[in-house]
This record gives C-alpha cells, structure tokens and sequence, in this order.
C-alpha cells in the first residue's frame, strides 16, 4: 500500500476506518481464497408462503383506520423517529449530492422528505427527531445545507457512515486518475452499529423513543403512514420492512427462507439454481425499528461488491441493513407500488427523475407538501433560512 495522502488520512480518521475488516478482505483476494467473494447461503432457501406476508389495509378500510389510530397514538407519544439514509457515493447524478438535488423548483430530495416528516410531527402535535445518515461523500454538503434549515418539531442529527478502500481483484489498494486511494461508503448496513456508536440510538431510547422508520432520501413516497407505524405495533414483530410487488426487470433483495428463517435476502446470496424470479416481491428498503431490539451488536457479513471506477472494475466491502431480518423476528409488509396509496418511488438518477415526475407531483399534491419554501418564513413556518 502507498503511503497515505493527508487528505485521505484525515478522511479514513473521521469517517471510522476499520483497517481490520479491510485487511480481512484484502487477505482473502491476495490468496485468491473462494470465499473472499462468495456471499452464496450454504443452507437450504425456500420461497416465502402467502401467509409470510401481510397485505397493508388501505387508508378507507375499517382496519386502515384502526391501524392509523394506534400509529398515530405512538406519534402523539413520541415514541417515533425518523431515519434518512442519504449516505453512499453521489456518483448518480453527476457528482452531485442526491439529498440536496432540486425535485421541484426551491425543493430537494431532503427538503421535501424533511417537509413531509414536519407535517407529521405537526398534525400528532409532536416532536419527531431526525437522524440523518451521510458518508464521506455527502455528509459535507448535506451539513451545509441543514445550517439553512431549522424546524422545532423535527431535530436533526447527522450521522457519519465509515468509509473504506476500494481494492483490484488480486487484493492491491485501487488508485483513482490522481494515484490516490479509491474511497468508497461501506453500505446502509453500517447504520445499526453507526447509531449505537454516536450515542444517538442511547439518547432516542432515554427521551422515550421506541420506533424508527428508516428510508432512502430518494424515496418520496416512504414518508410517515400511521397505517404502518400501527401494522408494526399490531404485529409484536420488532422489525418491519416495506415489499413491494415485482414490475418487469426488477431486481433486489427478496423475502425468504433460509433454513426455514424469514428473513431478507439479496439475489447474489440465492443457492445456485433458486429461481428469484419465482418470488413477485422485493424489498424497498424501508423498514420499522424497534430502539431497544437493535440496541446489540449485530454480526452482519461483509461482502465483496464489485463497481466499475473509472472503466475499471474494483472491489468494495458493504454491510447490507437487510440483513438485520436474519436476526431479529420481522413482519414483512406488503405496500402498494402505484397509485395514490404508494409507498414506493425511488429515483436513482435524472433520467428516472423525469420519468417519474408525474408521479412524485402527484404525490406531493396529495401529501400536502409546499413545493418551494415560503417567501417570509415566520417562527411557526416550514423552513426557516
């Protein structure tokens, strides 16, 4: 390994290296070990019966109403937090921070999930704190930006994924065009152990917190249902995550069994010759925490993921959130993927963004969000700047 640049030695410090997972790793593609990609169940998986999932009651239904209730009981309480996953590398729209990407004209990806959150908070007249989880590629811009950003009812506090190197198949450190080390977000599974390090998963649960709802900055439509904070508290489960129905080419993490476990899992861990196609749900990546049922260590695996830097294929190692399924008793919810009642509308990059535009107006139309920030904000105002 070259000696490290200041830069990326002050980057590896903040952002919590772990050079003993690195080196792990490292080892085991040096010695060109099977092992050091295969990330493939050695146990049996069987697809998910009918009865493994549970449709979520629309809004009009008698039971939709009786689970709203008791989310919104929970809120009133405040007993719920939210989790903003607006980590990763800012490579998808052209290096610039996906959290603060104008959707519509004064509003980003945040200022629009940070709007919905508020009008939750408003409405069960109480306080939701925020946790904002940013890497070493976000977490500076996205700090700026929350500078010009202060509401009352929903606290923030941005928490730091680690960070890693990404390395070349045969185990050596991968440079970028300037000879410095790749660096890379060690996937959405670091926010388990990152809540517990920073303290804040201790001081949600002594401020009374029990539940957090965890989702991507870019899914518009994962806000605050008390539908769903109520079908999670009804199912004695202390996770839930959010499936949806398959489209055409979709691709992802699925519900199933191993050995005989429900539980999340990505199609490269699938047995060689299980046919993920003949399971019709994915995960969204959307999910109900209980606080004190992932206040533990968790032993999720690392996994070798290869990416394309710079034409070149190289090597990262992430944690996957999903994962917490195969520890923990989970309720595996089904939402709806269309129409009014959706809960599904991720945008990787601008040419998704424009295509699904219709939709996330429609979306925020119905949520009764404001699309740019008030002229004169006021104490009692949306977004004070």
């Amino acid at each position: 390994m070259k000696e490290l640049d200041e830069t990326t030695g002050t980057i590896l410090k903040r952002f919590r290296f772990d050079s003993a997972v690195f080196e792990k790793m490292r080892a085991g593609l040096v010695s060109n070990s099977p092992t050091a990609e295969s990330g493939r169940l050695a146990v049996s998986v069987t697809s998910p019966a009918m009865e493994d999932l549970v449709e979520l009651a629309p809004q009009a239904s008698l039971e939709g109403k009786k689970l709203a209730a008791i989310g919104r009981a929970a809120l009133a309480r405040g007993e719920v937090g939210v989790v903003v996953l607006a980590g990763g590398m800012a490579t998808r729209f052209g290096g610039v921070v996906k959290a603060v990407v104008e959707v519509v004209p004064g509003s980003s990806f945040l200022r629009l999930k940070l709007a919905a959150i508020q009008s939750a908070a408003s409405a069960a007249a109480t306080t939701i704190p925020v946790f904002l989880m940013t890497s070493f590629a976000t977490s500076d811009e996205i700090r700026r930006v929350m500078r010009e950003v202060i509401h009352p009812k929903t606290p923030i506090e941005i928490l730091e994924q680690s960070v890693t190197m990404r390395l070349t198949s045969t185990g050596d450190v991968f440079h970028d065009a300037l000879g410095r080390p790749s660096l890379c977000a060690t996937g959405h599974g670091d926010l388990l152990p990152t809540l517990r390090a920073s303290g804040a998963l201790q001081r949600f649960h002594a401020a009374g917190g029990r539940l957090l709802m965890v989702s991507n900055v870019d899914n518009l439509a994962a806000s605050i249902d008390p539908r769903v904070i109520g079908a999670h508290c009804a199912s004695g489960k202390s996770v839930t995550v959010e499936v949806v129905r398959k489209d055409p080419g979709d691709r992802g993490g699925i519900p199933a069994r191993a050995a005989g476990h429900l539980q999340i899992v990505e199609e490269f861990r699938l047995p060689i010759g299980f046919d993920a196609s003949q399971v019709p749900f994915f995960n969204t990546n959307t999910f109900v925490l209980d606080a004190a049922a992932i206040d533990r260590d968790f032993d999720l695996d690392w996994f070798a993921v290869r990416r394309k830097v710079d034409g070149q294929e190289t090597i990262q190692a992430e944690r996957l959130l999903g994962q917490v399924t195969a520890f923990l008793p989970t309720q595996f919810l089904v939402v709806e993927r269309h129409g009014p009642e959706t809960r599904f509308l991720p945008v990787k990059d601008r040419a998704e963004l424009e295509a699904r535009m219709p939709d996330i107006q429609a979306l925020l139309s119905g949520l009764g969000i404001p699309l740019a920030p008030p002229r004169s904000p006021s104490s009692d105002s949306l977004w004070k700047i």
